[in-house]
């Protein structure tokens, strides 16, 4: 890792400080741009499984067949970025998907879209991308000087919710004039330019290969060693409950836009894209002042935050409602997953940080199909705006459970200690 430059600074003018590293700036830019082709796929996926079927249900199973195998691939994914180059993973997984996207379009181009063989692909998406997530998430350190850790962790998130806002207000245009195949077609080119930005940069060395022959032995290595950090195990429960109760309720747009503010494919990616544009606006936020901010006082905000913000969306009476409400809800987890994140991040020593980052994400990715499934049969059975309603207040709750027990969030504030990481290291907040 480089020495560090400077102690890292407050304010606006220090929000996107990273970006001053060629590595960094040369993956954020191509992320960026591959990653708003992943949510107009996002967005058109669940638009075409509630086109076909009009129910809610098949939304909520098609992001359990995504989200599943995600979470059961993240113990291998884990392992491996700890053993190999994280920069070969990344690439060799995002040709993977690169294939698949192109396959998305196939189909529906050739009339084959079936909601089943939908779901199957998406199956398979899942399970590459569990691959990929740890190396990703574990890369990013290897980018950047120490000091602009925290920085370049923020800006990676920004980027990623970013493409969220941009994604889907694209995905409504292209849906509206194009069809579903042209949002398909466009997810399927815009990696490459990830492929591209990675081929150019020059990351320093990840840690020595781990070298084991059992991959389960060593990922089971990786679960212990996150028990025995009281952050870490924290940071995993708070992944697996807002897993849970929030992250389904953004698959509900589609229902939203249709049947509560009769709006079109236009206004429905619109409304998807508010809750991108919320977290960018928290993450340029949290760049720039979140290093004077405990991550345990922001985790409980957020989700006090986020679940009004899901409250106010089940109950909105008219569209204008919904999209504050979105935006607010975006923001309100971005602070949430980025405290979690950077938590996992600056606790994790670098030999485990790949396989900590695993278990994170296990935890993250695997409560998100097990709420959409059951969100997604409640709302069939209650209603949509109840079901949120029911969401936000249950997150309520969490908050306020949070609140009366400072000892026990109090974790997340954990740092490294001296003989993990420089003593320069921030352990302020970050976005995921």
């Amino acid at each position: 890792m480089a020495a560090p430059e400077s102690p890292p600074g407050r304010g606006l003018r220090h929000a996107f400080s990273a970006l001053r590293h060629r590595d960094f700036a040369l993956f954020w830019s191509g992320a960026l741009a591959s990653n708003v082709g992943t949510w107009m796929q996002q967005v058109t996926v669940p638009f075409v499984l509630f086109h076909l079927t009009g129910s809610a249900a098949w939304i909520g199973l098609g992001a359990f067949a995504h989200f599943f195998p995600m979470m059961a691939m993240n113990s291998v994914g884990g392992v491996l970025a700890d053993r190999f180059s994280r920069k070969r993973i990344i690439m060799t997984t995002q040709s993977l998907q690169m294939g698949l996207a192109f396959a998305l379009f196939a189909l529906w181009q050739t009339d084959n879209a079936r909601p089943g063989v939908l779901v199957a692909v998406m199956a398979v998406t899942g399970v590459v991308a569990g691959v990929q997530l740890p190396s990703w998430h574990s890369f990013v350190p290897q980018l950047v000087p120490a000091d602009r850790l925290l920085n370049a962790v923020t800006l990676n998130s920004a980027q990623f919710n970013g493409a969220r806002a941009v994604g889907p207000a694209i995905a409504g245009v292209v849906l509206a004039t194009r069809g579903p195949g042209a949002a398909f077609l466009a997810n399927a080119c815009s990696y490459l330019f990830v492929l591209g930005a990675l081929a150019l940069v020059r990351p320093q060395p990840g840690p020595p290969a781990s070298g084991g022959a059992n991959l389960r032995r060593e990922f089971a290595d990786g679960v212990r060693y996150t028990r025995s950090q009281p952050g870490l195990v924290l940071a995993v429960v708070m992944a697996a409950v807002v897993g849970v109760m929030a992250a389904p309720v953004v698959q509900f747009t589609a229902v939203f836009a249709r049947d509560v503010f009769e709006v079109g494919e236009a206004a429905y990616g619109l409304l998807t894209a508010a809750f991108g544009a919320g977290a960018v606006v928290g993450a340029v936020a949290l760049g720039a002042y979140g290093s004077g901010v405990r991550r345990s006082k922001l985790v409980v905000v957020g989700v006090l935050a986020l679940g009004c913000a899901a409250a106010m969306l089940g109950a909105a009476p008219v569209y204008a409602v919904g999209l504050l409400a979105l935006l607010a809800m975006g923001g309100a987890h971005l602070v949430i997953a980025g405290s979690l994140n950077t938590a996992i991040q600056l606790i994790a020593r670098d030999d485990m940080r790949g396989r900590a980052t695993a278990v994170y994400m296990t935890a993250f990715t695997g409560s998100f199909p097990i709420g959409a499934l059951l969100q997604g049969r409640m709302a069939d059975a209650f209603g949509v705006q109840a079901t949120v309603i029911g969401a936000g207040v249950l997150l309520g709750a969490t908050g306020l459970y949070l609140l009366a027990h400072p000892a026990l969030v109090g974790a997340l504030d954990d740092g490294l200690s001296t003989d993990q990481a420089p003593a320069s290291l921030p352990v302020a907040a970050a976005a995921s």
